[in-house]
């Protein structure tokens, strides 16, 4: 993908972007996430939401004075309230979403606002990301999807994508959106609370445009015990999961609709995968309670299979943003 010349003033004529940051309670992660949102190399607005911490959060965030806007609950509301009251008092035409033990590549902003330039009707936009331990050296990151180094996918093709499993959004740490977009959509929902409650959010916010995805590590993910992905067992995982399916079959455009299996064979694919997951770990009774039947399914085991080669030759249009 070019870049920009000097006389392309692309922050004057198109968009403002806030980073919003939810905290509750890890003021040492906190700073590190702040630090990354001040030294992006172009200017942006920076939130921190308070969920009600009572470990210094608001004295250090305070001291860094009108550099970040400090905002803080009423009360303890839980990580989804708390996006959305971020959120609601963000500025930006384009919101960057930052979990407090994560962090951003310097130039994260500046590549993302590249790319919308591009792709003005977009109202999403992922990003690869890097997993990383409690001292920042890197586990894995995710792959790459698509053609290049960013390319579009339009709006009527994403939940197709999605629900195939062939455009995974990804973690907020990756993901950006239009404002506009988020508040029409309902913002996050407090019932799915830190499960999947982010991806809920992606596919109702790609009911406004079309999505962006750009093939570099501009995030970083913390992986440790306490992270929020943790905390859900395998069981209600595989219940939010299948709910979020029933979600996306629902919202795959008529272009696509004879294209896709029936919705019972995507379920039984998504009992697979997660009964497989029980006994990787060694969950011999919960993995083969997990996926049931899906174990004797041909269907699921099909698709099981399709999504470890269909990502990159699926039925869908992948445009590249040169």
């Amino acid at each position: 993908m070019g870049r920009f010349s000097a006389q392309c003033p692309l922050r004057e004529v198109y968009m403002q972007f806030s980073i919003v940051i939810a905290t509750y309670n890890r003021l040492s992660f906190l700073k590190r996430a702040l630090a990354s949102a001040l030294e992006q190399t172009v200017p942006c607005e920076v939130i921190a939401i308070d969920d009600g911490s009572s470990d210094g959060t608001e004295e250090y965030v305070r001291s860094l004075g009108d550099r970040v806007i400090y905002r803080r609950n009423p009360s303890n509301l839980g990580h989804a309230a708390t996006v959305n009251a971020g959120v609601e008092a963000a500025r930006g035409d384009w919101i960057k979403l930052l979990d407090d033990d994560d962090y951003l590549a310097p130039n994260c902003i500046e590549e993302m606002e590249r790319n919308i330039f591009l792709r003005p009707g977009a109202s999403i936009c992922s990003c690869q990301a890097a997993q990383v331990d409690v001292n920042e050296v890197e586990l894995r990151r995710s792959r790459q999807v698509g053609p290049g180094e960013s390319f579009y996918i339009p709006q009527e093709d994403i939940h197709y994508g999605m629900l195939l499993e062939l455009i995974p959004f990804g973690t907020p740490a990756q993901v950006a959106f239009r404002r506009d977009a988020f508040l029409k959509s309902g913002g996050w929902d407090s019932s799915l609370d830190t499960n999947c409650d982010d991806i809920d959010s992606w596919l109702r916010i790609a009911q406004f445009g079309d999505a962006i995805f750009i093939n570099q590590c501009l995030a970083y993910r913390t992986v440790w015990p306490e992270s929020f992905n943790q905390k859900f067992s395998l069981e209600k995982r595989l219940e939010t999961n299948l709910l979020i399916k029933d979600k996306l079959y629902k919202l795959v455009s008529d272009k696509h609709r004879n294209a896709i299996p029936s919705l019972e064979k995507i379920r039984q694919y998504v009992k697979l995968h997660w009964g497989l997951v029980a006994l990787k770990q060694k969950k011999a009774i919960a993995g083969l309670q997990l996926a049931g039947s899906a174990l004797v399914s041909p269907g699921a085991w099909q698709l099981l299979l399709n999504a470890r080669f269909s990502r990159e030759t699926g039925n869908i249009v992948r445009e590249p943003l040169a």
